[in-house]
């Protein structure tokens, strides 16, 4: 049976936790039991999943950005389903075309809660869905903290909009578009693999 605020196919409107208790207990053992029943599709990605838990398990603030060195992080791919477009961000401080996401904070419930915050935060949009099955692990070196070098465990999600909605760009971006997941910008592997995931779960 799902929760208020789940549908039968596991999406997640935007707002509705997954019943994890706010704070450091909820938030890490939300990372070890997503990342612990998610099935890898390949043994790259299932190698970065025992990396992930091994961080985890070293480490009860493994998900906080005042885990010095690495901590695991949570990002998405907004999606429009029925018209094959992803939205992306030109990254102010990387430089890059990138999917939203960004770090676990002390008052989001789970790891999918936090996901979903940060695709509406940057990108404006109102009545996101998330479906809290990742999609895939990333993990990369990041200018964060004090600590050379530092990585983010980066724990990638589905979010799904209705529409190709006018999008409401922040600090954080240089700029924010819509495209079709067919017709990406120059972009690095990791996000190329990302929508490549995303297509495959979507039948495009």
């Amino acid at each position: 049976m799902t929760g208020s605020g789940e549908r039968a196919d596991g999406v997640v409107s935007a707002g509705v936790t997954a019943g994890m208790t706010a704070g450091a207990p909820g938030i890490h053992r939300s990372c070890v039991e997503i990342l612990r029943a998610w099935q890898p599709p390949t043994a790259d990605q299932q190698m970065l999943r025992a990396g992930y838990l091994d961080h985890l398990a070293g480490h009860p603030d493994g998900w906080s950005r005042r885990c010095a060195g690495a901590h695991v992080t949570a990002s998405s791919l907004i999606c429009v389903a029925g018209s094959g477009q992803v939205l992306l961000t030109l990254h102010a401080r990387i430089g890059r075309w990138l999917q939203t996401g960004g770090h676990i904070e002390d008052a989001d419930a789970d790891l999918p809660t936090a996901a979903l915050r940060e695709a509406t935060e940057e990108s404006g949009l109102t009545g996101l869905e998330i479906a809290p099955v990742p999609l895939l692990l990333s993990r990369h070196e990041v200018p964060c903290g004090a600590v050379r070098p530092t990585y983010h465990l980066d724990v990638q999600f589905l979010v799904l909009a209705d529409a190709a909605r006018p999008l409401v760009m922040g600090a954080e971006s240089l700029d924010l578009r819509w495209f079709s997941h067919d017709r990406l910008p120059e972009a690095d592997s990791s996000v190329r693999a990302l929508v490549a995931a995303a297509a495959r779960r979507l039948g495009w």
